[in-house]
């Protein structure tokens, strides 16, 4: 009865949920984090000086619309990066992150955490790739490029610091900000 229930849920949500495409790149409607679907709840495109960088999607166990309402949503989440610029290199990127815990979680952005999470990414990124930040129920982190684990840690705190690069008063891009959280 309970593999019924589960293959019905299924269907369900595979007949209301579609891939988007965004940019020429087809966005997951739904990614699996230990073994929980999540839901595509918005994406944007990360621009910098005129220039698509990536696109970042945000999935979510419940749909959510606010910054309070993700950080206070206890599930876990993944924030997906699909790269469009021909090549980031990495220190734009660390660059990038360091910049937003400064802005938006200076209690973290100093701490080993922070600097343990930045040490995953040891090589630049280029047009295809496909970066998951795994943000787990537990407070586990994972980065993963292209399907290949780059790191792991646990800290609660580095989880909504690394949300708030995004969603925080003084997101990396309010544009990207306003589409991982807006209706689609």
């Amino acid at each position: 009865m309970k593999k019924m229930i589960t293959v019905l849920a299924f269907l369900l949500i595979s007949v209301n949920v579609h891939a988007v495409e965004v940019a020429g790149v087809t966005l997951d409607p739904t990614v699996s984090v230990n073994d929980k679907a999540l839901t595509l709840n918005g994406y944007g495109i990360r621009t910098k000086f005129f220039f698509k960088v990536y696109i970042g999607a945000l999935y979510t166990a419940k749909r959510v619309s606010t910054p309070a309402e993700l950080l206070q949503n206890t599930d876990d989440k993944v924030v997906r990066m699909h790269f469009l610029h021909s090549k980031v290199e990495k220190e734009k990127i660390t660059g990038a992150f360091a910049e937003g815990f400064a802005n938006n979680a200076p209690d973290v952005a100093a701490s080993a955490d922070a600097k343990a999470f930045l040490s995953f990414f040891k090589s630049d990124f280029i047009k295809g790739d496909t970066v998951d930040l795994v943000l787990g129920a537990d407070g586990t982190v994972a980065a993963r490029q292209n399907g290949k684990v780059l790191g792991t840690l646990r800290s609660a705190k580095l989880v909504n610091a690394i949300l708030l690069i995004y969603v925080g008063p003084k997101p990396a891009d309010e544009g990207l900000k306003k589409g991982m959280l807006g209706p689609r």
